[in-house]
């Protein structure tokens, strides 16, 4: 039997999850019924998430990531607010980035003071140049 553009009810979705939660193998569902594991886990997890409404079957194209929604422009203090937070991530983010160079370059000095050398390279010194 072929497994493409077969539809399965909600019911029979659920009795499958409840028999991966009860410990059956989801490779032997998977071969019984011919249905890829992953769609099996899916049914699972939405099953798990919201129950028997978690695995009715949905018209049309699936709804967008779980993006938080933009501020619009109509409420000019929540958008204001969202930049400001944005920018503190920013900033926060650079305040890392700064102290990891800073704590680098101290180790290559401490480095460069232990050698002796000021930063000549080894091939000139050995060739006398």
């Amino acid at each position: 039997m072929s497994g493409k553009n077969r539809s399965f009810s909600s019911q029979f979705r659920a009795s499958v999850a409840e028999r991966i939660l009860n410990g059956e193998s989801v490779s032997a569902i998977s071969a019984e019924f011919v249905i890829k594991r992953t769609v099996l886990y899916r049914w699972r997890d939405a099953y798990c998430k919201d129950g028997l409404a978690g695995l009715q079957r949905r018209v049309g194209r699936p709804p967008r990531g779980d993006s938080p929604p933009r501020p619009s422009v109509a409420n000019p203090k929540e958008a204001a607010q969202a930049q400001i937070a944005e920018l503190q991530r920013k900033v926060g983010r650079q305040a890392l980035e700064i102290d990891f160079l800073r704590r680098a370059f101290k180790r290559v000095e401490e480095s460069r003071r232990k050698s002796g050398k000021d930063g000549v390279k080894a091939s000139m010194e050995r060739s006398g140049k």
